[in-house]
């Protein structure tokens, strides 16, 4: 009977290893999760002359690790390869042939060179998780953990299939949020240009009318004429680079890690705009945490992935504490109650599906409420900026034409007293 080395987690989320007797890879996981471990790398032992083998093999392979590798593709490619390979998987194609009927469909860019990659490492003999994570840019942490699950459990296809989805649905949600900020970003863009055209080119043949009136002007007149001043001395590229420099400050906090959390938290107490990004981060990490453990991957492991991949600082280090309650014996809920950055909603949901043994179910659950609340939050708030953003530009544009008549009906006034 074949031996197989093996890496998993204990019961207490501790790293283990050894080896076991089995007589196949997918007996080897049955028995080590009988034993209340969960299997994260297995492999066959071989003899002494496969031994010698694989150390020439990894010999060529660390030769070759030098090698090019991928850079990121396009979410969108990367999704419609997922699908595409597993419905080639699915069909009984081999893996190999899989990747080389993918490659010659793609037209030329980087997917096409990173299949062609992974293509040439599966037929050095790695396994398709260990041939993808040589590529990170192309290929992150939760796709690669994905597959290897997808390989330890002989359900490839179907966990592609779960990826594709997962994709999809993270898309769409981007999407959504990217759509609602386009609308609104556009109209305050455009009432800038406006304004500014007004006191750059309007305001100014007004000035000299004034001059020559050569009467006292209000208030307002005079607060209008002084920012047109302004605006012509210099201050129109405050205005053009008052944004720039906004987003280049927040790239700057973001480099590390003390300055993400203060920009992600910020970012969450606004108004409207941060109860959208708070219910898409909730939706991002549910749904990848609840596809991680649907497919097999271990609990600690998956919250590792999902903590790298969440997006915002806040919910990083609030699953870090989730991690590490659940590896002190905890349970989910419970640290997740503590960090208090869910509504109670989705820690008993949560709760539930713990004790039923359907936690992957509920996440996801979770994830599909949450994708409904933000589609409807954007919505709402597509629908309230619209006429607020016509009334503020009334307002502005009302504003500059009544502080310019105000003199003219001042001297109107006048003349007609002295009549």
């Amino acid at each position: 009977m074949p031996t197989f080395q093996y890496e998993a987690m204990n019961t207490v989320g501790q790293p283990v290893k050894g080896e076991i007797d089995a007589a196949s890879s997918e007996d080897a996981i049955a028995k080590l999760r009988s034993q209340g471990n969960f299997p994260t790398k297995i492999k066959e032992k071989a003899g002494k002359k496969g031994s010698k083998g694989q150390q020439k093999g990894g010999q060529q392979q660390r030769k070759g690790s030098g090698r090019r590798t991928a850079g990121a593709v396009p979410a969108k490619l990367l999704t419609q390869f997922t699908r595409q390979l597993s419905t080639l998987i699915d069909a009984g194609l081999p893996i190999l042939r899989s990747l080389r009927i993918l490659e010659e469909q793609q037209k030329p860019g980087m997917l096409r060179v990173a299949i062609r990659l992974v293509a040439e490492d599966v037929e050095a003999g790695l396994t398709l998780s260990e041939a993808m994570e040589r590529h990170p840019k192309t290929f992150n942490r939760l796709y690669v953990n994905m597959v290897r699950a997808g390989e330890l459990g002989g359900v490839l296809d179907l966990i592609l299939q779960r990826l594709a989805e997962f994709q999809e649905k993270s898309q769409a949600l981007k999407r959504k949020v990217v759509g609602a900020m386009i609308y609104p970003s556009a109209v305050i863009t455009f009432a800038l240009l406006i304004v500014t055209g007004l006191l750059v080119f309007v305001v100014p043949q007004f000035k000299t009318i004034f001059a020559d009136m050569g009467s006292k002007l209000p208030g307002t007149t005079v607060a209008l004429l002084s920012l047109s001043e302004w605006v012509m001395a210099g201050g129109w590229m405050v205005i053009m680079g008052l944004p720039v420099a906004i987003w280049l400050t927040l790239k700057l906090l973001k480099t590390s890690q003390g300055g993400r959390y203060f920009v992600d938290s910020m970012s969450l107490h606004l108004p409207l705009v941060g109860s959208i990004l708070g219910r898409t981060s909730v939706a991002r990490f549910t749904r990848t945490l609840g596809t991680l453990l649907s497919a097999g991957v271990p609990i600690l492991e998956a919250l590792n992935i999902t903590r790298d991949t969440s997006g915002n600082e806040v919910y990083s280090r609030a699953l870090t504490k989730v991690h590490d309650g659940i590896r002190e014996g905890e349970s989910f809920a419970d640290p997740l109650r503590q960090a208090r950055i869910v509504d109670s909603m989705v820690v008993n949901m949560i709760d539930v599906g713990e004790e039923t043994g359907e936690l992957d179910k509920m996440l996801n659950k979770v994830a599909d409420t949450y994708d409904e609340e933000v589609e409807t939050l954007v919505s709402s708030m597509t629908a309230m900026l619209e006429p607020v953003m016509v009334i503020t530009l009334g307002l502005i544009v009302g504003f500059i034409v009544i502080a310019l008549f105000m003199p003219m009906v001042g001297m109107l006034d006048a003349l007609q007293g002295k009549k």
